[in-house]
Formats: C-alpha cells, structure tokens, sequence
C-alpha cells in the first residue's frame, strides 16, 4: 500500500509541475498576444503618418515607443521614456517581430516586463514599435496556484493515503482471513474448510472456488487413504499364509507333505500376482488421461477368444455370425470381458451366457451415436439393487463373496468400469430375468461405441 500511495504522490507532483508549466506558458502567451495587438495597432498608425503624441494605451501596466532606425524615440505613451529605448537598439532585429524580456528598471514598471517588436513605417523610414507589458500579474498568479499546491498536496496525499488505507485494508481483511484459515488447515493435516466472505465479490468466489479444490483434495486423500490401506490389508493376507505356510513345514519338516505345500504357496503367490498386477493397472488407469487408442476391433472374435478359455459349459457364447466392430484397445477391452466372466463364472450355478448383438442407441444418449450390446448373464445369486453402485467401487466385496480362496480382492468390477469409460462406453447391472434355475442371476450390459464394417465399401 506505501507503494501505492508514494506512487500516486509522485504522480500527483508531476501533475502539479505540469499545471505550474501550462499557467505560466498560458499566462505568458496571453500577454504577448495582447502586446501584439497594441504594437499592430500602433504601426498601423505609424504606417499612415497619423501617429498621435502621446501614443494612446489601455492600462497603467503598458508602455508604448515609436524608435527610428538610429535608435531615436519618435513617439511615445503619456508613461513611456521619450529620449532613451526601451530595448537597446543593437537587440533589434530590423523587419521582424521579436519578443524579449528586460528589466523593469528600464521601463519604469515593477518586476520584469515583457517587451514585444513590431516593424513599422516605410521602407524610406523604417520604424520600429515597442510595446511593453508587466510580468508582474503573471508571476503572482504563479505564485498563487504554487502556494496553494504546495498547501493542498500534502493534505490531499495524507486524504489518499487514510482512503487508500481504509480501502485496502477492507479489501485485504477477507484475504487474511483465507490467510489464516489455510494456515490453520495445514496445521491440523489439511481438514476443514476456508472462511467465505459474505460479500459476492471476487474475493467470495476465490473462497468457493480454493473451499471445492480442497474438498476434492479431502475426497483424493481419503480414497488414497483406503486404497492404501486396502491394498495393505489384501497383501498382508497371502503373504501372512505364505509364511503360515513356511513355519509350520520348518517345525514339521520330517512329516510335511511338500508337496501340498508347494501347491499352497503356488496358489497364494498367484493370487499375490493378480492382486500386484490389478494395483498396478489400476495406478496407471489415474494416472494416464483418458484417451481411446487407436484402431477398430472386432468384437466378434474377441468374444470367442475369450469364451475359448473357459469350458462349455459353463460358459456359452451367444454372437450373430456378422462381424461386430468397435474401438479401443483390444488388450483393455479383453481385460474387460475376461474380468466379466471371471466373475460370472464365480458365482454362476450352471450357466454362463456371453452374448452380442448388433448395433443400438440407448435411451437418453446421443441418437446419433451407436453402440453394440455384449451381456454377461449368470444364474447365481445376483446383486441386490442397492449394491450394484457399490460394486464398482474399489475392495468392494458382498456379504456371500467375502472367501478370499474363492472371491478376488474386489478389484475386477472397478478395473472394468475405469477401462469402459477409457473406450467411450457404459456399464450397468440388471436381473438376469425370470426362468433361472440357480437364482435370480445377473446381467452385466455393457455397451460399446459401434463402428461400421472398414471391410465394406
């Protein structure tokens, strides 16, 4: 704010010299112009041989002379020297108009005195006409507007100064106060929220704005915060069986069967394999930006690629004889339908249909945009309605899949939902539908963005 105001005293006392600049040009130009028109006047007169004596003048502050080329005064006002020149000859330049300051001693007037020079008379007899004005109004009215500036400015700094500070400092409180509140955030670890001003100012919509940034930080912490502490809590199981697994084959070496044991610690360090490797995709999946790759797929044989790896049944697949193209990435959308029936398969009584069809337009989409259907439908247990959201969320497991030997580590639903919305796509949970033997079922609907045939013309 002292920059400020030192800024606008600077200004303000360049503003005051350039107003002492202009009076006194202004005021100097005014009393030439009218000593001008006095000496045209007189050698008008001087120029018809009707010069009066004495020479006829406004105001007691002028003096008028007619001089000849010698430097002879020929005429004169009633107040003006007849026998010496107001301006000495030898700084009259002969046959043009001058203008010239001289000492108010030599005119009779107070202070110094403005003179103007006009030529006049005939070439036969060349005249010179003098007239001459008092700078004195001129210098007090300067003197007049310096006074009062060197007066008024500092009064008018130290007005704009307490405003400025007045201002500021209102303006600065809210700023402080955010000031304050992210010190305290950062002291207790991040939590809470800035104070809003009630004002609907810039200042109010920083507040919101910083209030919505550190609310998603809050949310990012916290999912970070369970991640961690998910991934954790699932690593530390196969590892803790690993080890369970070694102390008792070292105590019981003369009567383990290492064979058994090898199979165990085969198994859990596959499932820590699954488990690092879904961790790690996911870690990628928010970090990379959300940009498709490149090239149509056909949806077709990628959905009997990955039918053939389970038998039949229990898995059946449903697919038109026509090809279904889409795009994306083929290993992400193989990820995606291998997690699917993965998890069909796991749950399923006796029945696992993937299927296909051709291309749709969903409700409350773009019409324009097509998309083709590819379902995975079980006959097992199914998911309530409240918990289908829920089971997209990451270690997320229901009540009748929480065996970790049999269920995964609740990861393959929220890889499959980050890896469709990287393709362009949707997801949804439905009820497989009545004529289930096992159970209600489920049907996962996925939809996928259709591309025409590239083999067609």
């Amino acid at each position: 704010m002292a920059v400020g105001v030192l800024g606008v005293a600077g200004g303000l006392a360049v503003g005051g010299l350039v107003l002492l600049g202009v009076l006194g040009w202004a005021l100097q130009r005014a009393v030439d112009t009218e000593a001008f028109r006095t000496a045209d006047a007189v050698a008008l007169l001087a120029a018809e041989e009707v010069l009066p004596d004495p020479l006829p003048v406004a105001g007691g502050q002028v003096r008028v002379q007619v001089i000849d080329a010698g430097g002879r005064v020929r005429a004169a006002s009633i107040d003006a020297d007849r026998l010496v020149p107001m301006v000495s000859p030898e700084r009259i330049d002969a046959g043009a108009r001058q203008r010239l300051t001289v000492s108010g001693e030599r005119v009779g007037l107070a202070g110094p005195v403005r003179v103007v020079a006009v030529p006049a008379g005939t070439a036969a007899d060349p005249r010179t006409v003098l007239v001459a004005r008092s700078l004195a109004d001129v210098r007090h009215s300067a003197h007049v507007v310096r006074t009062i500036l060197l007066v008024s400015f500092p009064l008018l700094v130290a007005v704009l100064a307490a405003v400025a500070w007045r201002v500021v400092g209102a303006t600065l409180r809210p700023v402080e106060a955010l000031r304050r509140g992210a010190e305290e955030i950062t002291g207790r670890d991040g939590g809470g929220r800035l104070p809003v001003p009630a004002s609907q100012d810039e200042i109010h919509r920083l507040a919101v704005t910083l209030n919505g940034m550190l609310g998603r930080l809050e949310s990012a912490r916290d999912r970070q915060r369970a991640f961690v502490a998910d991934a954790a809590h699932e690593l530390r199981s196969p590892l803790a069986n690993i080890r369970t697994e070694l102390e008792v084959a070292r105590r019981l070496a003369d009567r383990t069967d290492w064979t058994a044991v090898s199979a165990n610690l085969l198994a859990d360090t596959e499932r820590l394999g699954r488990l690092v490797d879904d961790l790690l995709l996911l870690a990628r999946l928010d970090e990379r930006p959300p940009a498709r790759v490149t090239g149509p797929v056909e949806l077709g044989a990628l959905l009997a690629a990955v039918a053939a790896r389970y038998p039949s049944p229990p898995v059946r697949l449903d697919a038109p004889a026509a090809p279904l193209w889409t795009e994306g990435d083929p290993d992400e959308l193989r990820r995606i339908l291998t997690n699917l029936v993965d998890n069909a398969v796991r749950h399923a009584h006796g029945e696992v249909v993937l299927a296909a069809g051709p291309p749709v337009h969903p409700e409350g989409g773009d019409g324009a945009v097509a998309y083709h259907l590819v379902t995975v439908t079980d006959d097992g247990p199914g998911i309530p309605v409240a918990d289908r959201e829920r089971v997209f969320g990451r270690f997320t497991r229901l009540d009748d899949a929480r065996a970790r030997d049999d269920g995964g580590a609740g990861l393959g639903l929220a890889i499959v939902r980050e890896l469709v919305r990287r393709a362009g796509g949707g997801i949804e949970l439905a009820d497989a539908g009545p004529g289930r033997a096992g159970g209600p079922g489920l049907r996962v609907r996925l939809l996928l963005p259709a591309l025409p045939d590239p083999e067609r013309p």
